[in-house]
């Protein structure tokens, strides 16, 4: 092809390239046109990146996890229903549905404080007839009741496996078990705790507390106790730090100050620094007493718990009767399972139905113990006699006397009734048995968070005036208690069940290997 075939086309592809360029600089320009070129390839590459990841099919795959984690366990197939209440239940599940249903009403306690005076019981005064305040009907947003029953609890929990070894003459096992728990139960109750205030950490950093700030201080909807929203400080720095001394703080054992170790980012969880100091020495007395005959043992145990009563620490009473009761139960085969029980009952009848007839009274009595009002316990009636009796050295608040007894006796009784024990272990029940410890640590900042933003909108739509605010309360309450549940079901598979199978993780790591 000759040179003046070539010339047209040379001449087009030069006009597009660069118009009005000298024949030196032609080339150079060319170069860095194709540098750009390849500059811009790279950049668009870069921030499509992103875009391509999210159409990417494992991100689709991680969001789809994600969102089928967030729906409430209750909701999901059967297999996590399983996991709530299995086929067989151990013989000590009713314990499980019994402490669900005490965080629950601890829930409903720091709820409907802010808004009624629940403190006082029927007939107190001349403003509290109305039917919600009477006996048995206000146990279900009662929480200092529930949180008697709670230690009688974890005192049973945690003596039954080792004085089961004891009462079988395993040192070997009793050794082991004890060490076991000594060793898990800080982990157990204090890095769920730590992930929760630290989650209320970060959700102050973000601004979540600051959004229903003024609604949680204003007396206009808070009208009888304003639960203040924990200080967010200027800078994030300073925030982490005051956190963490806050949870050095947290881990406290050395006195028995009320409300000790416990942290203003979540006033509710007094109770945990409480429930560590009881269990260490809870610890203590089964190791002290695990070589004793057992009517020795009642014996010292006996005399330990009145030296504790007489100097009004009623939260470790409570722990030492929980342990009392486990070994009760050990001795008269409670929880055996059916393989070992007798197949005929020889008892008769009319005895069996004495006997539910007197555990049911029991346990009737139980609960109105537990029903002791907390204030004006003097002037209430049907407690004006019984508030009398109370020990004048006794140092605790008065209602923390009956309602701990009252936990007792119901505990007891329940552990002899075959009907309160179906009712626990219910699965309705079981479930709040399950999340019951993230419930305990999630309703705090769930209300402060979401369920204020709720009842804010349900007041918007009532009004507060007369019984007007009675009714925005029940209208957002429809919304804040699925809202609480659900957190504390997400808390409960996210934090709650990994931090039980961490504490084992970190025990087999350490343990010297048999």
């Amino acid at each position: 092809m000759s040179s003046s075939d070539q010339s047209p086309l040379g001449e087009e592809k030069l006009g597009l390239l660069a118009e009005h360029v000298s024949d030196t600089d032609s080339d150079g320009d060319i170069f860095d046109g194709k540098s750009r070129s390849w500059n811009q390839l790279r950049i668009s590459r870069l921030l499509a990146a992103p875009w391509i990841y999210l159409r990417s099919a494992a991100w689709r795959a991680l969001l789809i996890r994600l969102g089928l984690f967030l729906i409430p366990s209750f909701l999901q197939g059967r297999h996590a229903r399983e996991q709530i209440r299995p086929a067989k239940l151990s013989p000590t599940a009713y314990l499980d549905g019994m402490r669900g249903l005490a965080a629950l009403f601890v829930f409903f306690c720091h709820y409907f404080y802010q808004a009624f005076i629940i403190a006082e019981s029927w007939g107190a005064g001349e403003n509290n007839f109305h039917f919600l305040k009477l006996p048995f009907v206000r146990i279900w947003y009662q929480g200092p009741p529930a949180v008697c029953l709670f230690f009688v609890i974890s005192g049973y929990a945690l003596s039954y496996r080792p004085l089961k070894f004891v009462r079988s003459r395993s040192s070997h096992d009793f050794a082991n078990t004890i060490s076991s728990l000594v060793f898990r139960r800080g982990i157990r109750l204090y890095l769920p705790t730590a992930i929760s205030t630290f989650l209320i950490v970060c959700l102050l950093r973000v601004g979540a507390y600051e959004w229903t700030r003024e609604f949680a201080n204003d007396k206009m909807y808070m009208k009888n106790i304003v639960e203040p929203h924990p200080a967010r400080m200027e800078f994030a720095s300073e925030q982490y730090l005051d956190w963490a001394k806050h949870m050095f703080r947290f881990v406290h054992v050395f006195d028995w100050n009320k409300f000790g170790g416990s942290t203003s980012y979540d006033v509710h969880l007094w109770t945990i620094p409480v429930e560590f100091r009881c269990s260490l020495y809870l610890f203590l007395v089964l190791v002290g007493t695990a070589r004793l005959r057992t009517r020795f043992r009642f014996l010292v145990v006996g005399g330990i718990m009145g030296f504790v009563y007489s100097h009004s620490r009623w939260e470790l009473l409570l722990f030492l009767c929980g342990m009392v009761l486990a070994e009760m139960d050990l001795i008269r085969g409670a929880h055996k399972s059916s393989s070992e029980l007798p197949v005929h009952d020889s008892t008769p009848v009319s005895r069996r139905r004495w006997a539910r007839a007197f555990w049911g009274m029991l346990s009737i009595i139980g609960l109105y113990l537990m029903c002791q009002p907390d204030v004006k316990g003097n002037i209430t009636p049907g407690w004006i006699w019984l508030h009398e009796q109370i020990p004048k050295w006794w140092k605790e608040e008065p209602y923390r006397y009956y309602q701990s007894l009252g936990a007792v006796i119901f505990a007891y009784a329940v552990g002899h009734s075959a009907s309160w024990q179906r009712f626990f272990n219910n699965g309705i029940v079981q479930y709040f048995g399950k999340i019951s410890y993230a419930l305990y640590l999630m309703h705090g900042p769930a209300i402060h968070c979401i369920g204020y933003h709720w009842e804010y909108l349900a007041y918007r739509i009532t009004g507060v005036e007369g019984y007007w605010y009675n009714t925005g309360f029940v209208l957002g309450a429809i919304f804040v208690i699925p809202t609480v549940i659900w957190c504390a079901d997400i808390f409960w598979r996210a934090v709650d069940i990994p931090t039980v199978k961490f504490a084992k993780w970190v025990e087999s790591k350490c343990i010297i290997k048999a």
